[in-house]
């Protein structure tokens, strides 16, 4: 059975850097499309980045800042995350596309399998 589980959110002040990691069992994530979303109360979930086979992709509010990336023999994704911002703050998800598309997606529809998230804090 599939499972992503989330780690290395945490609580740091503006500037400081974090970096998640998205450990998979179940499939090969290098076959496959991942995403990096983010939620806050209230606010709708949030694509923050993509890898797959053929190009990565990162929302405008992070570029620059955040860089995606895989480890093949830990079939595991990571999120590299500097120079963090308040506006960061949220609880990071990791997901995949069953689907190989080597086209990314900033959007939810087409990620089947979810994490139960990591929670990162920027705050003075």
């Amino acid at each position: 059975q599939v499972q992503l589980v989330e780690s290395g959110g945490g609580l740091v002040q503006p500037g400081d850097s974090l970096r998640l990691s998205c450990a998979a069992s179940g499939l090969t994530l290098h076959f496959y499309r991942m995403g990096w979303f983010r939620q806050v109360p209230g606010k709708e979930r949030e694509g923050v980045s993509c890898i797959s086979r053929a190009e990565d992709k990162y929302s405008d509010s992070v570029k620059g800042r955040f860089t995606v990336s895989r480890d093949s023999a830990k079939n595991t994704v990571y999120l590299e995350m500097n120079s963090l911002k308040p506006e960061d703050t949220a609880v990071y998800y990791c997901a995949v596309d069953p689907s190989s598309s080597p086209q990314c997606s900033l959007t939810p529809w087409g990620y089947e399998y979810w994490g139960q998230g990591t929670q990162v804090g920027v705050s003075s």
